[in-house]
C-alpha cells in the first residue's frame, strides 16, 4: 500500500535538488504504482532550465508511456495548468499518460500564472488529493520567490 504522506514528503525533498531560479518554482515529483513502488522521480530544471518536475519524471518512463491502473503522481506543487516554455503543461502530460491520482502539497500561488491544475485534472477524471500540512516544507526552497 502507498503511504501518501511519506511519498509526498519524498517529493518535497526532491525540490531541494533544483538549481535556483528567479523565474520558476522548485518542485519535486514522483510517479508511483498501485503497490507503492516508485517508477520515476523528477525535479525542476533537472536536465534543462525549462524542465518541470512532473514532466521530468514522466519523461524518464519513455515517450508514450501509459500509467498502469492505480498510478499516482506526487508533486510538491500543484501541477501546472499554463506555461510559456513548452507546448504541454504538466496537467496535460498527466492526463495524456492516464494517471489516475495526483497528490500535492502546495497550491500554485499566482506569482507566475494562475494555477488551475487541480481543477483541470479533476475535470479530466483524475482523483486529486491536497495535503496542505506539507505546504510549508514545499514553500521552503521557493522562499526567495515569495518575498
Amino acid at each position: 500500500m502507498r503511504d501518501d504522506r511519506a511519498l509526498l514528503a519524498r517529493a518535497v525533498e526532491l525540490a531541494r535538488r533544483c538549481p535556483p531560479s528567479l523565474t520558476a518554482f522548485s518542485v519535486g515529483a514522483l510517479v508511483v504504482d498501485a503497490d507503492g513502488t516508485v517508477l520515476a522521480e523528477g525535479w525542476s530544471r533537472r536536465r534543462d532550465p525549462h524542465d518541470h518536475a512532473e514532466e521530468s519524471a514522466l519523461a524518464d518512463l519513455g515517450p508514450g508511456w501509459q500509467a498502469p491502473p492505480g498510478t499516482t503522481v506526487y508533486s510538491s506543487l500543484e501541477p501546472c495548468s499554463a506555461r510559456a516554455s513548452r507546448p504541454r503543461t504538466c496537467s496535460e502530460l498527466i492526463l495524456a499518460a492516464g494517471v489516475e491520482r495526483v497528490v500535492f502539497a502546495w497550491r500554485e500561488p499566482g506569482v507566475f500564472v494562475d494555477g488551475e491544475g487541480a481543477e483541470l485534472l479533476r475535470a479530466g477524471g483524475v482523483e486529486v488529493v491536497e495535503l496542505p500540512e506539507l505546504a510549508a516544507a514545499a514553500r521552503t526552497p521557493n522562499a526567495h520567490l515569495l518575498g
